[in-house]
This record gives structure tokens, sequence and C-alpha cells, in this order.
């Protein structure tokens, strides 16, 4: 179980994006604790609220059909206004955690997963050059 860094999420091959979302819902329905992800629970709900929307968003555009019942069980049916540069998991999600992430899905393409093509890499890589 593992949230990506948040910067990752557009470029997430299709089995990883996927896994986000059932480990969002575990999280919306049981509230599990695990070791990869007991911080999120030191933080206020708005960070996974806006973690779980970006997560949204990106499956949105990838043309998936996403059953939110889970989600709004947890966060309610209200609207939440935050600032678009809102930086979910702020002391967690930093330089560091984002190059493990890296080093985490670099080992995935190297090791061939099969939804993990060269220009997927290729742009992760790119983005991650900029970053550091």
């Amino acid at each position: 179980m593992r949230l990506w860094h948040y910067k990752l999420i557009p470029y997430l091959p299709k089995s990883q994006l996927l896994d986000q979302w059932r480990e969002l819902n575990i999280i919306f329905k049981k509230q599990d604790k695990h070791i990869l992800i007991n911080y999120v629970y030191e933080y206020h709900k708005l960070d996974l609220l806006v973690y779980s929307d970006l997560v949204i968003a990106e499956m949105l555009k990838r043309g998936y059909k996403l059953n939110t019942n889970n989600y709004y069980r947890y966060f309610g049916k209200f609207d939440i206004i935050y600032e678009a540069d809102y930086k979910p998991f702020k002391y967690h999600h930093n330089s560091r955690y984002l190059e493990q992430c890296f080093y985490n899905l670099q080992e995935k393409y190297d090791r061939g997963q099969k939804d993990f093509s060269y220009e997927i890499y290729d742009d992760l890589l790119n983005f991650i050059l900029k970053e550091v």
C-alpha cells in the first residue's frame, strides 16, 4: 500500500493509478492502518480530499468511470473550496519522497511492467529531471 507523491499522479502507469483508487477506497471504507500510509491520519482530512481529487481527475481524464460512493461517505456531500496549488501531505510529500517514488516506478519500468511504456517512462523522467 502506497500513496504516490501527488506530483506523480499524471505519470503513473494504468496499474499504479488503479491501485491508487483501490487504496483510497480502502481508506474511505475501513480507515486501515498500514506502515506506508499511517502518515495520512496525522494530517487534516483536507489533504486526503485534495489527493483523492487529483487521482479522480486523472482517472476521469483517462476515461475511467468511477464509483465515488465511498468517497462521498467518507468526506460527505459538501463543497470544500481549496486553493488549486494546495499541496497535500506537504511535510511527507517532500523532495525525498518524490525521489523514492520515482525510483520505485523506475524499477517497475526496468523490470518490464507491461503497462509501463517507454513513452510513459520518458515523460516521467523528463518531469523528474525538471523537478530535482
